[in-house]
């Protein structure tokens, strides 16, 4: 090939790609907008699902409560959790009602399990919503269910356990036959936002 010739078709090359590039751009800036008001909707969602007696959700300040938090969780224990986002749950008029704190745990069987976990002002788990979750189909994918997650709600300890005997303690979570590790993951992530808001989120 003449150099000539080359030199055209690295020019044509370049344009086209830069071409692309602006294209690309412009549908990302697009999109940018709708995606993030999609994926915020549907985190309220699961707010009000976790904690349905609260009006709204007020986020001010948890960003640095959740940053200086992630040296004490190490610590107690929840290396592989962590605290995604939190925020106080308020009434109509503006009062304080508990807190929604959206937790991931990585030691699911499949990957990564994130949720949400209501906690109401009494220190009562009020309930728990599935964010993200990619477990067995008909093992671990059962944490999704009412019979697995309706576990949550009322709970009022510092700490949940996991059991196999059938017959679990105000303290413990009946494991999925079969899916004891997913068990184990998602109890960690709410034991993980308990300790959030019992420990950092009102200091």
């Amino acid at each position: 090939m003449k150099k000539g010739g080359f030199m055209k078709d690295a020019a044509i090359l370049f344009a086209i790609t830069l071409i692309a590039g602006f294209c690309l751009g412009g549908v990302f800036e697009i999109t940018k907008e709708p995606i993030e008001q999609a994926q915020q909707a549907a985190k309220i969602a699961a707010y009000k699902e976790v904690l349905p007696d609260a009006s709204d959700f007020v986020e001010d300040g948890m960003e640095e409560k959740i940053a200086a938090s992630a040296e004490d969780l190490m610590a107690q224990g929840f290396g592989n959790v962590y605290i995604d986002t939190a925020a106080q749950a308020v009434d109509a008029s503006g009062n304080p009602v508990g807190y929604v704190v959206s937790s991931t745990s990585k030691d699911g069987f499949g990957g990564e399990v994130k949720l949400s976990v209501g906690i109401n002002g009494e220190g009562v788990v009020t309930g728990i919503a599935f964010l993200s979750i990619a477990e067995t189909p008909g093992l671990g994918m059962n944490a999704t269910g009412d019979g697995f997650k309706g576990q949550f709600a009322g709970k009022n300890a510092e700490t949940l356990s996991v059991t196999k005997t059938g017959a679990p303690a105000e303290n413990e979570i009946q494991a999925m036959s079969g899916a004891t590790i997913t068990s184990s993951a998602v109890t960690n992530a709410v034991n993980a936002a308990i300790y959030f808001v019992n420990n950092c989120a009102a200091n």
